[in-house]
């Protein structure tokens, strides 16, 4: 079940030949319109892309723009409950040459009138489905008191993506979705530090202030940030997509996270899921006219810097990132049997920052805390394995049982762990002396599957 306000969305695509004689305006000669539901229209629609039956309960003018949204909501296949909005149906039409957008015209009124309360209706409603989401779009719908005490007493796992005009989420949501611009704006954060501390004490800030199970802020082509109730939050990265057409990006993400919870997922498994699917919608075209060979339309990011694994090495590479203004971040591990999974944390490491340093254990380090056959692969070559790597930039060995030593004189930005933590487990045991000199420990989800024990486990 979708609810929120739906808008009436219309590309309006041509080409651009000329300047008007009359004004210094280019004329768009236009070749084709095409109408789409926007809003919560749309994440109900994708909802429904997806193979899930899918009811929006939202307001609908009785105009011809409303009417044209009715025709386009239900031919997707979605349930329609509306109720009556007062005024016009809000519409943004977007203006495009060679897929540019040249200029945007929202109609509609600033000022919208409040629809009509569906509380009496949608209580049936919510008890019959596997999850709801409340997508917000600042027109209203969300601040009516029936509808709002209705969601609230709902015990359907509720996801939340709010607007910075619209009702705060109501107690209880399984998560709240907001993006980085608006978990700063919502939460007021001011303070310092860099970007992953920042949007990390906002989304725990919004999490404690709504009463929301997680808050997942998103971050972009950067992924997003899961903020729960243990003292850790999991980086969700994005894979690296052509950088298309952002436009429905966030209800893509919204909708794919309330399906993940529908089917029966944990939240982090659900925005993981959600990450994937916005980034393969954004990169669903290249914005380059080139095409897909056009490599300026990537979104990522090669390392700038590399070192080897002596003490000095990273030191001075520590030295130049910071003299930059970069940020450093660590992780730590074995990684006998390098496999994909350690790929996989490597990568989305390196993803937070200017240069990535793994802190390796030592052949002894392994034994104590493998046993005797391990590692399988000596210090000296997992080193050079690890450096061989685009993503990592420095490795330091250490003897001891936990990398506490090296991280205090690394002092790394950010502390990165892939593993377990991921849904608000206990802290890390390194969490509270990064924290000494004002550096940020995340987690990264695993990889499924991949480990180094079951490797060698299924050979054997």
């Amino acid at each position: 079940m979708v609810v929120g306000d739906t808008l009436l969305d219309r590309d309006v695509d041509g080409s651009v030949r000329r300047v008007a004689p009359d004004a210094p305006a280019l004329v768009l000669d236009e070749e084709s319109t095409v109408d789409r539901a926007g809003g919560a229209g749309l994440a109900a629609v994708l909802a429904a892309a997806d193979g899930l039956e899918v009811t929006l309960v939202t307001a609908l003018a009785g105009d011809a723009g409303g009417r044209r949204l009715a025709e386009l909501i239900t031919g997707a296949g979605v349930r329609l409950h509306a109720v009556t909005l007062p005024g016009a149906t809000p519409e943004k039409v977007r203006l495009r040459a060679r897929g540019q957008v040249l200029l945007r015209l929202d109609r509609g009124g600033a000022d919208p009138a409040p629809p009509a309360d569906p509380a009496g209706d949608v209580r049936a409603l919510l008890d019959a489905a596997d999850a709801v989401l409340v997508s917000d779009y600042g027109r209203g719908l969300t601040g009516r008191p029936g509808l709002r005490d209705a969601l609230a007493a709902t015990g359907t796992p509720l996801v939340w993506d709010p607007h910075p005009r619209g009702a705060a989420p109501v107690p209880g949501a399984r998560l709240v979705t907001p993006n980085e611009a608006e978990a700063r704006a919502f939460s007021g954060d001011e303070d310092g530090g860099g970007r992953i501390a920042a949007v990390t004490r906002a989304g725990q800030e919004l999490r404690r202030r709504w009463r929301a199970g997680a808050v997942a802020v998103t971050t972009g082509a950067s992924g997003a940030v899961l903020c729960h109730a243990g003292p850790t939050p999991l980086i969700v990265p994005a894979p690296k997509v052509f950088a298309g057409d952002t436009c429905g990006a966030g209800d893509r993400f919204a909708a794919t996270a309330a399906g993940a919870l529908a089917a029966g997922a944990l939240p982090s498994e659900a925005v993981a899921t959600a990450v994937a699917a916005a980034s393969a919608y954004v990169g669903r075209r290249p914005a380059d006219p080139a095409g897909p060979t056009a490599a300026s339309g990537y979104v990522g990011r090669r390392p700038a810097h590399a070192a080897g694994p002596t003490g000095g090495d990273v030191h001075e590479l520590v030295a130049r990132i910071r003299r930059a203004g970069g940020t450093i971040v660590a992780t730590g591990g074995c990684f006998d049997l390098l496999h994909a999974g350690h790929i996989a944390t490597l990568e989305a490491a390196r993803a937070l920052g200017d240069g990535l340093v793994v802190c390796l254990n030592s052949d002894a380090g392994v034994r104590g805390l493998k046993g005797p056959d391990r590692p399988v692969v000596g210090e000296a070559d997992r080193a050079r394995l690890l450096l061989a790597l685009a993503c990592v930039d420095a490795v330091v060995v250490f003897d001891e049982p936990t990398p506490e030593a090296t991280l205090s004189w690394l002092r790394p930005d950010i502390w990165v762990k892939g593993g377990d933590y991921a849904d608000g487990g206990p802290a890390l045991p390194e969490a509270q002396l990064v924290r000494q000199w004002g550096g940020q420990t995340v987690v990264v989800p695993y990889l499924e599957g991949r480990s180094t024990t079951k490797l060698i486990g299924e050979r054997t």
